[in-house]
């Protein structure tokens, strides 16, 4: 199961070695019925809050350093003006899509997390991931042509 849970194999060691501490801590707390779902149990968690200690702080999608970073490329200015816009759209269509598809993007395509360690850390089927990953990414490619469209058309949206 801790294979399962961290795909690597010394990953799964360390999983299992900190699921028993933490068992063997709690042991008076334990009724004696079902030891493996409960080892089951302690060993998720132990997963989860080592996947959330890892996980780097949340991006702040107001910040203007993506504004500066463009600045400094030598743009001309229509394409400043360009991914700026794109930058705001992508931005904005990030925040219209549900919460748990916004976490399936943030932890797949902003932290580098596989389809698998995905759904270990979000408790869910790996197929599960996977089409709230593909709707997101499609909602937010279909705003960002949209947006793209418009610009080029000159149109105001």
């Amino acid at each position: 199961m801790a294979q399962s849970l961290t795909a690597q194999p010394a990953d799964a060691s360390d999983l299992v070695q900190d699921t028993l501490l933490r068992a063997w801590r709690s042991l008076d707390t334990f009724d004696g019925r079902h030891p493996r779902s409960w080892l089951l149990t302690i060993m998720r968690n132990a997963n989860y809050n080592n996947h959330r200690r890892r996980r780097p702080e949340p991006i702040d999608l107001t910040e203007n350093t993506t504004r500066e970073r463009h600045a400094d490329e030598g743009l001309s200015a229509e394409d400043h003006v360009m991914r700026t816009e794109l930058d705001d759209v992508v931005a904005a269509a990030l925040s219209e899509v549900s919460e748990d598809s916004r976490q399936v993007i943030v932890l797949v395509d902003i932290d580098g997390l596989s389809y698998a360690e995905a759904a270990a850390y979000l408790g869910i089927p790996e197929g599960t991931v996977m089409s709230r990953l593909h709707r997101a990414r499609r909602k937010i490619r279909d705003r960002v042509v949209a947006k793209r469209t418009a610009l080029h058309e000159g149109i105001p949206s």
